[in-house]
């Protein structure tokens, strides 16, 4: 697209393009937008460099005026969007990214690839923390994805409330609390549990968590208690009935001393799951497979469509698809979110007007503006990107959950918690 328009002359209009959901993906009340601070650093260091310039140019992908033209590019343009752990809804214009048509089209599968992965995770993820009733969830998924999925995982399902990761990457580059415990490996390489229980034990202290379920959860409590004594850290439980053995589990440790001693769950747990232990004396979960495939829906079916151009004269001309179920709403749009007198959300407006950064458009100005700018003329804007992006991201998600009605924190599917308008 961008050598065909270099040729015609087309390629350095002024466009608009949005990238939104149509719907939201396995009939959730509501998404979460993560991965907007990834973007935006992705963004500032993509490049074309010799060695992709001397791909396309073997393969002909395209011509030389492109080839000239990739080596010299650096995004210069407009982002406007929902900042990072905003909740939105169908129609969201979630990024705005006004700038030329060539640069703006290169940030397509670029801005896709990110946001519709992480949000997915960022969605499942919430959902799942408020099905724990307050209770802490750890992520542990990173055997069932993507080496690189696996680090942007544990950072979307931190955002959306997640207060640890056992992926020591996740917590070293995005500052993320890690957590960990053995696994039935290292209790099978020792003689008996017993020893494997002491081993642990002498290694990190009474503090630590013992798995005691990889022979007879009972004798593996008293194990562990027996070893570790009543000021054991926690024991945790990958098997059975969860409901009944952790309510077995935890009258054992009291009968035994252990008033203190905490209980942790894992074994594909999943948001239903949770749900359903909530109330029963688990003191935190461990999410693996779930969260990071974004629990059945591993995208957020986000597009991003071209909404508004320049045309030869140098006027704005709004465009839209008109394809059956795939039609898009052309124009600048921004954003406000309308209360009702009780705070609680009640509509998502979108305003087609002169766009975010212009006039605010329609006379009902109640609510709050959601779009904000995230680079301007080429420059990232600050506070949205690093370990502050990542902090201000997770306390704006909370903020932005607990606006919702009640009934956007149904496990069910169904419609969105607030209805799109479109003034």
């Amino acid at each position: 697209m961008v050598d065909a328009a270099l040729q015609a002359g087309t390629a350095h209009r002024r466009s608009v393009f949005e990238l939104f959901a149509r719907r939201l993906s396995g009939a959730r009340r509501y998404g979460v937008v993560v991965g907007t601070g990834r973007l935006l650093e992705a963004i500032e260091r993509f490049r074309f460099t010799d060695a992709e310039l001397a791909f396309l140019r073997e393969q002909r992908v395209v011509g030389d005026q492109t080839l000239d033209w990739l080596a010299d590019f650096r995004f210069s343009g407009h982002i406007w969007g929902y900042p990072e752990g905003e909740v939105f809804f169908p129609g969201s214009p979630l990024l705005t990214v006004e700038s030329s048509f060539a640069e703006g089209v290169l940030l397509e599968t670029l801005a896709l690839s990110i946001l519709n992965a992480d949000s997915a995770v960022g969605t499942a993820a919430s959902r799942m923390v408020h099905a724990a009733a307050g209770k802490p969830l750890a992520e542990m998924g990173s055997r069932r994805t993507g080496e690189y999925s696996a680090v942007a995982a544990a950072r979307a399902a931190y955002i959306a409330g997640f207060t640890a990761t056992s992926n020591l990457e996740a917590g070293r580059s995005h500052g993320i609390p890690t957590m960990g415990t053995a696994a039935h490996s290292f209790t099978l390489l020792h003689d008996s549990e017993r020893e494997a229980f002491a081993a642990q034990v002498a290694a990190l202290g009474t503090d630590t968590t013992l798995l005691v379920d990889t022979y007879d959860i009972d004798q593996g409590v008293r194990t562990a208690i027996e070893v570790a004594g009543v000021d054991l850290g926690a024991v945790r439980i990958d098997s059975g009935d969860l409901p009944v053995v952790v309510r077995r589990v935890r009258h054992l440790l009291d009968e035994l001393g252990a008033t203190r001693t905490r209980i942790t769950v894992t074994n594909d747990l999943d948001e239903h799951t949770v749900a359903a232990l909530a109330a029963s004396p688990v003191d935190s979960f461990g999410v693996g497979t779930s969260v990071v495939v974004g629990s059945g829906t591993p995208t957020m079916g986000m597009v991003y469509k071209l909404v508004a151009h320049e045309d030869a004269t140098g006027a704005w001309v709004s465009v839209a698809k008109k394809s059956a179920e795939k039609a898009s709403v052309g124009g600048r749009k921004s954003v406000r979110r309308a209360f009702g007198a009780d705070g609680v959300a009640a509509k998502e407006l979108i305003l087609l007007g002169d766009g975010p950064g212009g006039a605010t458009e329609a006379d009902d100005t109640a609510g709050r503006e959601v779009l904000v700018p995230l680079v301007v003329d080429g420059v990232l804007q600050p506070g949205f990107t690093g370990l502050d992006g990542i902090a201000a991201a997770r306390e704006r998600h909370r903020v932005s959950v607990s606006e919702l009605p009640l009934v956007a924190m149904s496990l069910t599917r169904g419609d969105p918690a607030i209805p799109t308008e479109y003034r």
